[in-house]
């Protein structure tokens, strides 16, 4: 298969590939993460084909910046979905009563109260560390009514967990 620019990119993948594998496993240490991001880097060298300098060794440095690129981007994901991830345990945590915790089972019921789609907001935000502008593209709705409805939905999840906190004080 060749491109626009006349680069052959299997030829090149098979060239380049060992050397950008070694790259991702010398930094991220897991090789399916390497391999995970080599992947992603051929389907971007793929994508943008046309881009591919002719000489070899200009493809290679080309390469290895889309490939820079990629862990770069890889990285923003991680720390995006850790910073999210600690705040709503935050959240969680200052729902909670210190006498009694809310078990994992309350959080499943009280998500389980919402409607479908704040239900999905939530989980895409929380668990899939998605930030509300992405979700909206993902569920194709507007940016303002994701983050109403998650808003809102926090809220009544906060109110839930507050009330069986209640109920199981009283108990």
């Amino acid at each position: 298969m060749t491109s626009g620019s006349d680069v052959n990119l299997e030829e090149l993948a098979e060239r380049l590939g060992p050397d950008l594998l070694n790259y991702f496993v010398r930094r991220v240490g897991d090789p399916a993460d390497a391999a995970d991001l080599l992947g992603d880097t051929l389907l971007v060298i793929c994508r943008r084909s046309r881009s591919i300098p002719e000489d070899a060794d200009e493809a290679r440095l080309w390469a290895f910046g889309v490939a820079r690129k990629t862990l770069a981007g890889r990285r923003r994901t991680i720390r995006r979905r850790t910073a999210l991830q600690e705040r709503l345990r935050a959240e969680l945590t200052s729902a909670r009563s210190s006498a009694e915790p809310a078990s994992n089972d309350a959080l499943h019921a009280a998500l389980a109260n919402l409607d479908p789609l704040d239900r999905e907001i939530i989980r895409l935000v929380h668990w899939e560390g998605f930030a509300q502008e992405e979700v909206a593209t993902t569920l194709k709705r507007p940016a303002g009514t994701i983050r109403s409805r998650y808003t809102r939905a926090r809220a009544a999840l906060r109110t839930q967990l507050g009330e069986l906190r209640t109920g199981a004080e009283r108990r």
